[in-house]
């Protein structure tokens, strides 16, 4: 199964901060706090250097390379989640997306498909499971992965096997292109993590917050758009 986006689950404050009173929704924060802080260690340590060494090494026009091609072997999930979620135009739209991209845009390199008009789609089994009526659940910190919740949790494990671009790759290309994956997208969150990271008085509440405001956005519940999520930012923040 490919690796979930990493840089957006990883993060830590330099100290720790007690649990506030109990939250509606994340009856296991105790819990979470250590797993948040298990993270920050990781990522301080490891998954952070390589990102901003990533940054170093591959010039921004390659850097959008690599997320394009990414990007395109996402395609055959998004689509199997809009047929279960009974959207075929965008269903049509991301098949198109893909066929192109995977042809004219020499394997997803190139987003000719975009510049057609052909925007991308979002769509994840969470997303399909919440369009089923299926609740969030308790709000979970995975180790490594991070900010998530139950049935999330289940969509992701899901998607792995919904995507037919997992099928055909042996397991170590697939847990190479997650590797890629989450340094491409920690590269492009290290401000944004820093300003979380040094502008909270509890780092923990507000990456709960942030999180949960996209994650309402992509599902429609918030009222802002979800484009553009592939970097953190504070819904909330003052511009």
């Amino acid at each position: 199964m490919p690796i979930a986006a990493l840089a957006l689950l990883l993060g830590a404050c330099g100290t720790r901060q007690p649990a506030g009173p109990p939250v509606a929704g994340d009856p296991l924060e105790s819990f979470n706090r250590d797993v948040l802080d298990f993270n920050m260690a990781v990522d301080d340590a490891a998954i952070r250097p390589v990102a901003m060494g990533y940054r170093k090494v591959v010039p921004a026009a390659g850097r959008r390379r690599v997320r394009a091609f990414l990007d395109n072997l996402d395609e055959p999930r998004i689509f199997a989640n809009q047929l279960l979620q009974f959207r075929p135009l965008d269903a049509g739209e991301t098949v198109l997306r893909f066929v192109f991209n995977s042809t004219i845009g020499l394997v997803g390199l190139y987003d000719v498909a975009g510049e057609w008009g052909l925007s991308r789609h979002r769509g994840d089994l969470g997303q399909t499971f919440h369009e089923w009526g299926v609740g969030d659940g308790p709000y979970l910190m995975l180790p490594i992965l991070g900010p998530s919740n139950a049935r999330d949790l289940v969509g992701w494990i899901g998607d792995g096997f919904l995507n037919p671009v997992n099928w055909l790759l042996p397991i170590e290309a697939t847990l190479a292109r997650g590797t890629v994956d989450g340094i491409d997208v920690r590269e492009q969150n290290i401000e944004g993590l820093d300003d979380l990271r040094y502008g909270s008085l509890d780092f923990y509440a507000r990456l709960r917050s942030v999180w949960q405001q996209r994650r309402d956005a992509e599902l429609g519940r918030g009222g802002s758009s979800p484009e553009g999520f592939d970097v953190l930012e504070d819904p909330g923040a003052t511009p």
